[in-house]
């Protein structure tokens, strides 16, 4: 019966050419958060989407199967950054909120551009956890006014904790507001926030207390219909819309959208995949000029960001391949450095003669 070989990344058994060509690295969840810290993650964000604006990336559309009268999806998500060829092979099952098993489960596939070869299998939710928060800390930093403290979390679980970490990145955060529809959810958070991050956390009864007066909302839920209203907004406010991606669902009502000077990822994707933006759009509420710019665009200095200190932003984010194919370029090179991961041996090489 066949098997793998497995080796420590730095194995003397891989000082032969022939022998180190075969091997693929194996990187699971643990190891990527070391691998992978916030403020580390952020920067290769920007240089990501600002490389993506430069036209340094191919990106298609994600490629969405619809499982389950829709709730549930399988997607494949392809790219090439430069020299990194890459693609995340992943399922979201929002349901999974109520189980043991994360939302976001699969693999980012990572590639060489001189043979093809598969450099690396990485475990695609802690990856999706970290780059989606650091996308929302770089259109933060971009965006929010610079004394922005007071941050309000719509949603308890993986991406909530994640967008903590990536806004006390970018802004001195000195207070937190939490709103979610399962309280003993908001109570793991705030426990969470306390004994991992030294942050009280304030719980609120509803989404409109939480917001209320909050320099920075982040919306980081699984709902389908909206949780933060317009008027809750205060002036000046900035705002992450995370938790849908997908065109029937949406976490702003329209009057929020409206209200704001609208930050996206990829127009392309918005207006395909955004509900936030498209059923305002099919309401006749707004139309595709409503797009102020592209992250990446704020980055190479082709749009103009704030300009004025009582303007609320607004930030759609989808997530991108490109995202992870520059997160698993620099997850790969740092395991490599770092003697960190397992090496396999797949296949890939042609048979001697």
């Amino acid at each position: 019966m066949g098997h793998s070989t497995r080796y420590s990344a730095r194995s003397p058994a891989h000082t032969n050419t022939t022998m180190a060509d075969a091997r693929t690295l194996i990187v699971p969840h643990a190891d990527v958060e070391r691998l992978l810290p916030m403020p580390s993650c952020i920067d290769v964000m920007a240089d990501a989407l600002a490389a993506t604006t430069r036209g340094d990336a191919l990106l298609p559309l994600r490629q969405v199967l619809r499982l389950h009268s829709g709730r549930d999806a399988f997607a494949v998500m392809p790219a090439v950054l430069g020299n990194a060829i890459g693609a995340k092979v992943i399922t979201v099952f929002p349901g999974n909120d109520a189980t043991p098993y994360e939302s976001h489960m699969g693999v980012i596939l990572y590639f060489d551009d001189t043979h093809g070869r598969l450099l690396a299998i990485i475990d695609a939710s802690s990856v999706t956890a970290i780059r989606t928060a650091a996308v929302s800390g770089l259109a933060t930093r971009l965006l929010a006014n610079t004394d922005a403290s007071r941050l309000a979390i719509l949603g308890a679980g993986v991406q909530a904790m994640t967008h903590l970490d990536a806004m006390r990145a970018v802004r001195d955060v000195r207070r937190v507001t939490l709103w979610s529809r399962g309280a003993q959810r908001c109570e793991s958070f705030a426990r969470w926030a306390r004994e991992q991050r030294g942050v009280e956390v304030t719980i609120c009864a509803t989404a409109e207390a939480a917001v209320r007066d909050a320099d920075i909302i982040c919306t980081v839920t699984a709902s389908r219909e909206p949780v933060l209203q317009g008027e809750w907004v205060a002036p000046g406010a900035h705002v992450n819309a995370v938790g849908a991606s997908i065109a029937s669902a949406r976490e702003l009502d329209t009057d929020a959208v409206v209200q704001s000077m609208l930050y996206v990822d990829r127009r392309e994707s918005t207006m395909n995949e955004a509900g936030d933006f498209l059923i305002p759009r099919e309401e006749g509420a707004i139309d595709n000029g409503h797009i102020r710019g592209e992250i990446g665009e704020l980055l190479v200095g082709r749009a103009q960001g704030r300009t004025s200190p009582g303007e609320r932003t607004l930030f759609k984010s989808l997530g991108l391949a490109v995202e992870d194919v520059a997160s698993a370029r620099f997850i790969y090179e740092r395991a490599v450095a770092t003697d960190t991961g397992t090496w396999i041996e797949l296949g890939g090489l042609r048979p001697a003669t």
